[in-house]
């Protein structure tokens, strides 16, 4: 995704030219910001709606996770080594749902 942008080569994003737009770095923010305060927020609650909401996120990520993965393969080149990560994320994110749902119950 975002790391040839982060080094300046040009990406397949029409009208950027190896710039970052900037409402990318807070998305990315985000993204990887939610996933560490539903971490921090499980060691604080454990009501039912919380873990609903957690099952849903991980749910979500999982989704967004296979998406990206699809994605890659259309990419040309393939990178493989990103296709095996997303993968590997994948996976993981289905046994985290496993669990989720679980706890959920």
């Amino acid at each position: 995704g975002f790391m040839p942008i982060l080094y300046g080569e040009d990406v397949a994003m029409p009208g950027y030219k190896g710039k970052m737009p900037g409402s990318h770095p807070w998305l990315m923010l985000g993204f990887f910001a939610i996933p560490m305060i539903a971490i921090t927020a499980t060691v604080f609650y454990n009501f039912h709606l919380y873990r609903v909401i957690h099952f849903g996120v991980t749910v979500l990520y999982t989704v967004m996770n296979f998406i990206h993965a699809a994605m890659d393969l259309t990419v040309k080149p393939i990178e493989w080594y990103q296709i095996a990560l997303m993968v590997i994320v994948f996976i993981n994110g289905i046994f985290l749902n496993i669990l989720a749902y679980q706890w959920m119950q």
